[in-house]
């Protein structure tokens, strides 16, 4: 596999392969969306060897695989729905993350799980979680992530001290997985242009091209430059999430899939605000779903809510109430009560539930618990619905169901193959006490930057060879390096300066200013890799600014539509 460099160069390249296509040399995939279903589906289209093409209007999970509760977990709370099917899935394909495919990029997570009545909740939770455990044990294979454990009132007080005398008689302990969602999507893309793919993020489909009654392909345009032009492939899969509908649309479909938006917050605090051993979340029941507290590097993420969302898709933003009500649930279970004034960031993200629309004696369709995949045209097909953490089934479907009877001959080759940058990545944790000597730094610098790039940090390492000052932490998000910023131009594939401030770096809600700080400094590292002149600099910043503004503004309002309406305003060409 190849390093899946996603330089500025690599997108023109990118987009001449796409726009070269032709109906006598068509791509033998196409992809409609850059988030991790898409992504996953570009990756395994092309590690089949085929040719393969993938495209997001936006930015690589700038939708909601950014905006997720950042867990690969395996789906405890479908146990009480009897899915036992669903949960050895996930349970499956969490540990083939932790132990093979991407190891770098996701890490075990311990949570506890407060007991309100000891007897009843020992036996009634405990069993559950023991099942839990037990479907995620596989015989002559080494664990992923240890078994659960309970812990008396003393233990528990003494594992998470700042949990409200009250809220529990005791606990459960029990482990899954966390995930950076935005850089896993992006080295998804990564790994699939190092098998061959062209990939172009700020991409818009507009229309889809036919010959006859089927699709061959799609118009296409540069976001940036507005050039239009078409794209020819034999098959096209449409992964679009919350944005299914407006793609059906164009393509003027008979049949098709509903995905509805139901919108999810989280916020943050900083990691002090909690008293509780760092790495270890909290796991609690509201009335209306779960609520979790997630750690962190120096903090903690709180969610989340479930309400419908009704507006602009592509603007969700949280309002005053969403952040109350956390905050409310959050306060029912910890000593130290949260105020506003502690929280650091907030984000909102919109869940795609799928809602199939089948027409009678219409066989053409996969239906799981959780996913399904349509074929809305000839040759095109839709896939909705899903768990970030079985998002490589997902992808494996969306291909086998537009290879149909190919697909004996292309099978799948994913849950063999690692992710870029998992390969030696335990070699690299070994020396990263040597790596941490020779360039000034404490070891939790050296942990968080193989947390992030693996055996990539060689690249971000060489980059500051060459020039000590990358070394140096950015101004306003001291977490990070002057390095991430200059790597993210020109090897992640950012084009804009939100993408790097809000998806390669995480600045809109690890810092208090959601990045605006950082912002210049990000700005004058980056501007001569893009070509940017000094206007097009001052605007990014700006533009960056507005946005970042005009959220802490929803973020004061009570209604979706007020809140949604400041958004919009924003993402105004």
């Amino acid at each position: 596999m190849r390093n899946g460099e996603l330089s500025p160069s690599f997108r023109d390249e990118a987009l001449h392969t796409l726009e070269n296509t032709s109906p006598d040399d068509p791509l033998d995939v196409f992809v409609v969306g850059g988030g991790v279903t898409g992504a996953g589906s570009a990756f395994d289209a092309a590690t089949r060897g085929l040719k393969v093409g993938v495209v997001d209007a936006k930015d690589w999970a700038s939708g909601t695989s950014s905006r997720s509760s950042k867990l690969m977990h395996g789906g405890l709370r479908y146990l009480e729905m009897l899915d036992f099917k669903l949960v050895a899935e996930a349970l499956k394909e969490r540990d083939l993350l932790l132990q093979h495919t991407a190891p770098h990029l996701v890490e075990p997570v311990a949570f506890v799980f407060p007991f309100e009545h000891r007897l009843i909740d020992r036996a009634f939770i405990g069993s559950g979680v023991l099942l839990y455990d037990t479907m995620a044990t596989r015989p002559g294979r080494k664990r992923a992530v240890p078994m659960h454990r309970h812990l008396g009132k003393k233990a528990l007080t003494a594992h998470f001290p700042g949990l409200a005398d009250d809220a529990a008689v005791g606990a459960l302990e029990y482990y899954d997985a966390k995930v950076d969602d935005a850089r896993f999507v992006m080295t998804l893309i990564r790994s699939a242009v190092g098998y061959g793919a062209a990939a172009a993020n700020h991409v818009s489909v507009i229309d889809y091209l036919h010959d006859g009654d089927r699709v061959s392909g799609v118009r296409a345009r540069d976001e940036m430059t507005g050039r239009e032009f078409d794209i020819h492939a034999r098959r096209t899969i449409l992964a679009g999430g919350v944005w299914t509908e407006e793609q059906q649309d164009l393509a003027k479909a008979d049949a098709g899939l509903q995905v509805l938006a139901s919108k999810g917050v989280h916020i943050t605090v900083e990691q002090d605000k909690i008293k509780a051993d760092p790495n270890t979340g909290i796991i609690s029941k509201t009335e209306k779903s779960v609520l979790f507290v997630i750690p962190w590097e120096g903090y903690w993420v709180i969610g989340t809510t479930d309400t419908p969302w009704d507006q602009d898709v592509d603007a969700p933003v949280a309002n005053s109430d969403d952040i109350d009500y956390l905050l409310k649930h959050a306060n029912a279970i910890l000593t130290e009560k949260l105020s506003r004034n502690d929280v650091i960031g907030v984000y909102s993200g919109l869940r795609p539930l799928l809602q199939p629309v089948v027409k009678e004696g219409q066989a053409s369709t996969k239906v799981s618990r959780e996913h399904t995949v349509m074929e809305i045209e000839p040759a095109l097909a839709a896939i909705a619905g899903g768990k970030f953490t079985t998002y490589r089934v997902m992808a494996e479907d969306a291909v086998d169901f537009v290879l149909g009877d190919d697909a004996k001959d292309r099978r799948s080759l994913t849950e063999s193959i690692p992710l870029l940058g998992a390969q030696g990545v335990g070699a690299v944790r070994r020396g990263q006490s040597g790596i941490a000597e020779k360039h000034g730094w404490d070891e939790d610098r050296v942990r968080r930057l193989i947390r992030r790039y693996g055996t990539l940090l060689e690249d971000i390492l060489d980059l500051i060879d060459e020039d000590p000052e990358l070394g140096r932490p950015l101004p306003g998000a001291e977490s990070y390096l002057r390095a991430e910023a200059h790597y993210a131009a020109t090897s992640e594939g950012a084009v804009h300066l939100g993408d790097i401030l809000e998806r390669r770096m995480r600045l809109n809600y690890e810092v208090r200013d959601r990045g605006k700080y950082a912002a210049e400094a990000v700005a004058a590292i980056v501007a001569p890799i893009l070509g940017w002149d000094d206007e097009r600099e001052a605007k990014e910043i700006a533009d960056f600014n507005a946005h970042v503004d005009a959220q802490i503004a929803a973020e004061s309002t009570h209604d979706d539509a007020a809140a949604a309406a400041l958004v919009e305003e924003t993402l105004k060409p």
